[in-house]
């Protein structure tokens, strides 16, 4: 049956263990009306990557978003947390909606908020974070909107957006509860029919003190609650008899218990070169025979023509790398795609991977101490603490209690995120498990045209 309006919810670190729970209330009540399943993210099982897939409905091999970060091999050079929508190969559902050609309803107004790769998006309204880097050093905190200055209008009503909550040391709900209240501010003004909403704080706590935490649930709690006032505002607006809530998630969380700096041991191999720049060791990626570009507990690996083999054997001879997946190999996880490395790397279960390559700290580049999301090459949670006494982000890998990214394994449950609709959609009749990349195509369903 269709329904009027889809709110899609994406509640980093949500399990379908946390249901009929104290922890998760009002999400249980949803789910209690309609229908809820364990969900199979693809790999890997990452922020960009899993969000693509959702959104397009295909797997990393199509749509080219093969981790947080890519590496450009005409420039040289890795960037994380790239922005633009562009980056995504493939349609995403509101382009599809936008489609002459794809018979569905034309007149779908769709929201996005803060969901990756959205800049420049199909989108009619959208809210991004896209702070300006002055000349001086300084940053002005500032959201990418559309329709133009809708950001600047919001703020008026629910005030800005303090971008040091989403990501560092002060990183917090205080984040997703903003992204809520322009949630609530965008149903009552735009009145968008299909809007998608991003919830991130559990992501932190699970990081910084394990999933099992007590941190991790009281911040599983509080996500319940910006949900709740979701759907009270709907209620309060007379839609939300009219609207599929669908609350997501991107993955589940393994214990770890320290890291694996897979640059360290490819130097050590002779595979990675260095170039030191004022008494700083940076990589030399146009010279280097092997390279890894980090993601939590996966790694692409960037190899010369005839050091595949010596990479692949160095990769295999260390402890706690589980699988190294070659160009043939990478086919069977649906990774095949021409950004990918030359070779992929898993970590076992309890370890993770960290983009270091120096072994001394005094010749780590500037930007290792400090929040920089896009010129490390590998994605690092260490920027969600702080080192007082030296004035830094710490190096202390150990610190990191949870990670993600490994293959999703339906027999022993490792890494299955949630779904729950409020509505008996009909996706948990195919399976017990629902796959991320149905979610599009069930959206899409709802408004094909008679």
């Amino acid at each position: 049956m269709q329904t009027k309006n889809i709110i899609v919810i994406n509640v980093v670190g949500l399990e379908h263990k946390h249901l009929n729970s104290d922890l998760t209330p009002n999400i249980s009540a949803l789910a209690q009306k309609g229908e809820s399943a364990k969900m199979e993210p693809v790999f890997p099982s990452v922020t960009c990557t899993v969000q693509a897939s959702i959104l397009s409905g295909q797997y990393p091999n199509e749509h080219g978003i093969i981790a947080n970060g890519l590496y450009d091999r005409s420039s040289h050079s890795v960037s994380f947390w790239e922005q633009p929508s562009a980056l995504v190969q493939r349609e995403r559902i509101w382009d599809t909606l936008k489609n002459k050609s794809s018979n569905l309803h034309p007149s779908v107004k769709t929201a996005v908020l803060f969901w990756q790769n959205t800049m420049f998006a199909n989108a009619d309204v959208i809210i991004t974070p896209r702070p300006l880097h002055m000349g001086d050093g300084s940053m002005i905190q500032w959201c990418y909107s559309k329709p133009v200055g809708y950001y600047e209008e919001s703020v008026k009503s629910i005030g800005e957006f303090n971008l040091a909550t989403y990501w560092g040391p002060m990183a917090s709900h205080r984040s997703s509860e903003w992204i809520g209240k322009a949630a609530e501010h965008t149903l009552e003004k735009s009145r968008p029919n299909l809007m998608f909403v991003y919830i991130p704080h559990v992501d932190y706590s699970a990081q910084r003190f394990g999933p099992n935490s007590n941190q991790a649930h009281d911040d599983l709690k509080k996500a319940d609650s910006i949900v709740g006032s979701i759907v009270e505002k709907a209620s309060k607006l007379g839609i939300a008899d009219d609207t599929e809530f669908l609350i997501i998630s991107e993955y589940a969380f393994n214990d770890v218990s320290g890291a694996i700096p897979l640059n360290i041991k490819l130097r050590e191999a002779g595979l990675l070169d260095m170039r030191t720049i004022a008494e700083k060791e940076y990589i030399d990626f146009e010279l280097s025979r092997a390279f890894a570009m980090v993601d939590h507990q996966v790694a692409h690996i960037y190899v010369k023509d005839g050091f595949v083999d010596k990479a692949r054997q160095v990769l295999e001879s260390i402890q706690g790398v589980e699988r190294v997946l070659t160009k043939k190999e990478q086919e069977e996880l649906k990774i095949d795609n021409q950004r990918s490395g030359e070779l992929v790397a898993i970590s076992t279960k309890d370890r993770w991977f960290s983009y270091y390559w120096w072994n001394e700290p005094q010749k780590a580049p500037p930007f290792a101490g400090t929040v920089d999301i896009h010129r490390k090459p590998g994605y690092d949670p260490m920027e969600l603490f702080y080192d007082r006494e030296k004035n830094s982000i710490p190096f202390d890998t150990n610190m990191i209690k949870g990670s993600h990214g490994r293959p999703a394994n339906l027999e022993t449950g490792e890494g299955l995120a949630c779904y729950v609709s409020n509505r008996k959609s009909g996706l948990t009749k195919k399976s017990s498990v629902v796959k991320c990349v149905d979610i599009a195509g069930h959206i899409l369903n709802n408004w094909q045209s008679p």
